[in-house]
């Protein structure tokens, strides 16, 4: 039985990712922090067999710690303060968190299984750091994994950081360290702060009578918006290959704000347009106005491609949410 500890157990990747490994036949343990973390409840009830350790990813001992008990054939480390616009407003611990972080969970398997490299390649522990389509920022579309990174906020910067950290100890340590830049993906476990969840469960709101207005900035930002169930595959994937290695994941198409609040309001039959404000001010310092992937070493090199469409992605999430939001859950 392999062994897996994912860090960001809480987030929808982490929730996403436990279910794929314990179909598989893993043992899964999750990193949590602190002992009253409100979300604990939520992996408790969507994924009771995950076995949750302590840690934090600024705390380098507490790290170290939970690698020595759980012994992991594989880590996924997929914490970090994932919300772009709050980035901005706490940059130092983004930086921290999301940066450093990935650092320090490097050095906690390098501390633990010892530095011998070739050890270390061919039977130690595999690493996963998530990257992200947010280092591409103003670089033009679409992006592969050639396309010089240009980021476009201090979330972007520390995840470049904590990308080329992960290369840096793959090319010296000889360490089995794979980083997957995946483009945007959602899903009915994205959190409510996110543009996709904060459209959906507006237009399932208002749908029901128990909303009346959604506000929105950018309405022209373009993404290449994918399904979280299907990315973790990915993720996995490239931990299963005989040589570490990176690779960018996305469906390769594009959409806009615009385009997915027009297609979740269609979903409960609504024009979007009655219902959408626009409010400057939710306008982030500097914008990434278009993120596409191209994908095609992915597909090639791990056989890996999207099933869930764009249209199916907002259906899901829309129905969730009127789910969430209806009577019966009141």
């Amino acid at each position: 039985m392999k062994r897996a500890l994912i860090t960001g157990i809480t987030g929808q990747d982490g929730r996403h990712l436990s279910e794929l490994l314990l179909q598989k036949g893993y043992e899964v343990y999750g990193l949590m922090r602190g002992q009253h973390n409100p979300k604990r409840a939520i992996v408790e009830d969507e994924v009771p067999d995950v076995r949750l350790l302590e840690g934090d990813l600024t705390d380098q001992v507490s790290l170290i710690s939970a690698i020595q008990k759980c012994q992991p054939d594989e880590v996924f480390n997929l914490g970090a303060m994932s919300f772009v616009s709050l980035s901005w407003n706490q940059p130092e611990l983004t930086g921290n968190v999301t940066g450093l972080g990935a650092l320090r969970v490097l050095e906690a398997i390098r501390n633990v299984q010892g530095a011998n490299a070739s050890a270390a390649a061919s039977s130690g522990i595999r690493f996963y750091q998530a990257s992200s389509s947010e280092m591409f920022g103003a670089a033009p579309a679409p992006q592969n994994e050639a396309t010089l990174f240009h980021p476009r906020s201090p979330y972007g910067v520390a995840k470049v950081f904590a990308h080329h950290i992960t290369v840096n100890y793959r090319e010296s340590y000889g360490m089995f360290a794979c980083s997957g830049i995946l483009f945007n993906h959602e899903g009915p476990r994205r959190g409510p702060e996110f543009v996709t969840r904060k459209i959906s469960k507006a237009a399932a709101r208002i749908k029901l009578g128990v909303q009346d207005r959604l506000t929105l900035g950018n309405l022209e930002s373009k993404r290449d918006w994918g399904y979280a169930g299907d990315y973790v595959e990915a993720m996995w994937l490239m931990l299963q290959q005989a040589r570490p290695d990176d690779y960018v994941i996305g469906t390769g198409q594009c959409h806009s704000v615009r385009d997915f609040a027009e297609a979740a309001f269609r979903c409960v039959g609504l024009n979007w347009e009655e219902y959408i404000d626009y409010d400057s001010s939710l306008l982030r310092p500097a914008e990434v106005d278009v993120l596409q992937a191209d994908a095609s070493k992915a597909r090639k090199a791990l056989g890996w491609s999207p099933k869930v469409d764009f249209d199916g992605l907002v259906s899901l999430m829309v129905e969730k949410d009127l789910e969430r939001e209806g009577p019966a859950a009141r």
